[in-house]
């Protein structure tokens, strides 16, 4: 089957689709972008994507192209045409195409945002990857300094999936200044003594969505949390280690830099928080 995508207000087949060449997206990587998680064919943490989203438009002065309400209702649609049960939603929002290449932002109310939103069918739920582990290796951090703006900005992140993958591994943990950021695409952390920690807010990590909502149910079934910044030693001594994303929801983490972490395999933290936040996304999924 042809897959349908979204561009700019039509939804048409996949080989159809077409973006200016002078899209800044494509010429200066002036976007953003969310992944929405589908499940049992229903939006997981939509509104939580969607208040992102809206904040990584504003911290770049870039015009929203639709309401979320609209936003909302062309998921649903692509996932009606698409016959999307389980998988992924990507969203990329742009400055749009200018009449040329400029450095300068053009006028937003002559030149619209361009919007693009396509669906990846995918089993995430059951992902054997949960059962065994993911091992990864640490890199220096040489993101630009806002990455709490979700944007299309991804070359740096995509070099250290490279990078894991020509060492055997899966993924990479970025450090700076000693300590480490995040993952490529998701958030770190370590248990230790029965504690959660992991790297507090700020301009240096993306704000999860799926941080999060995992945070909470943490919290809420008496969990400890703390929000600090560890080291790669400290994460290779700690008991568990995990990744959260929309993509993952809960990974365990069994290897770092050779060292294995804990027992090797996936621990009971991260296998009770993965229990956790699928029971109750699906609850909440619209």
């Amino acid at each position: 089957m042809n897959r349908i995508v979204y561009v700019n207000g039509d939804f048409v087949p996949e080989n159809e689709a077409k973006i200016s060449v002078f899209d800044r997206g494509f010429l200066f990587a002036d976007g953003v972008y969310e992944v929405t998680s589908v499940l049992d064919g229903k939006l997981m943490d939509f509104e939580g994507h969607a208040r992102r989203l809206e904040r990584s438009l504003s911290e770049l002065q870039m015009a929203a192209p639709v309401t979320t309400e609209e936003l909302l209702a062309i998921h649903r649609e692509l996932m009606a045409r698409n016959d999307l049960s389980e998988g992924m939603i990507y969203l990329q929002v742009t400055r749009g195409a200018d009449a040329d290449r400029d450095f300068a932002f053009p006028d937003a109310s002559k030149v619209p945002s361009s919007l693009v939103l396509f669906t990846q069918s995918k089993a995430i739920a059951d992902s054997p990857a949960a059962k065994v582990g993911l091992k990864v290796i640490s890199i220096e951090d040489q993101r630009w300094a806002r990455r709490d703006i979700k944007t299309v900005q991804l070359l740096y992140p995509s070099m250290g999936k490279m990078m894991a993958k020509a060492a055997g591994c899966d993924d990479a943990w970025m450090v700076e200044d000693g300590v480490v950021t995040e993952g490529t695409s998701n958030n770190a952390y370590i248990v230790k003594d029965g504690r959660i920690i992991t790297r507090h807010l700020s301009n240096e990590i993306l704000h999860g969505i799926t941080r999060a909502a995992v945070l909470r149910f943490a919290r809420e079934a008496q969990m400890e949390v703390e929000e600090r910044a560890f080291t790669i030693e400290e994460a290779q001594s700690a008991d568990e280690a995990f990744i959260t994303s929309a993509s993952t929801f809960v990974m365990p983490i069994v290897e770092i830099d050779g060292a294995s972490v804990g027992e090797g395999v996936p621990g009971p933290t991260a296998a009770r928080l993965r229990e956790i936040y699928l029971d109750e996304s699906r609850k909440s999924a619209i």
